[in-house]
């Protein structure tokens, strides 16, 4: 499974009502809850890097948060505190630090 078929994978397991964890290639990762906002978060590994889901928090300005106001499913993800791509409904959007970080595609 690549990077970005996990990251998709995560997304849908994340937002299929009633979870308590994800599961890819055998492993199980916890879905939490963040403190205030109650935003749903994950953190699993590939290819020895860490990386965090977290669900598109609609109270901030952002465009990605005009469109989760709107119904839209949207989940962050980062690797070593940078933002490299979101998935909305299904559809992976990378950012410039993918490449700068080297992910594989």
């Amino acid at each position: 499974m690549t990077l970005a078929e996990s990251m998709v994978a995560v997304w849908q397991q994340t937002f299929d009502g009633g979870r308590f964890a994800v599961e890819l290639e055998g492993q199980r990762y916890p879905i939490w809850r963040t403190r205030t906002k109650k935003l749903r978060t994950v953190e699993f590994d590939y290819g020895g890097q860490r990386i965090s889901g977290i669900e598109q928090n609609p109270a901030t300005t952002s465009r990605w948060a005009e469109l989760a106001r709107g119904g839209k499913r949207i989940m962050q993800f980062s690797v070593a505190g940078r933002y490299v791509g979101n998935v909305c409904e299904g559809e992976l959007v990378r950012y410039a630090a993918w490449s700068a970080l080297g992910l594989p595609e």
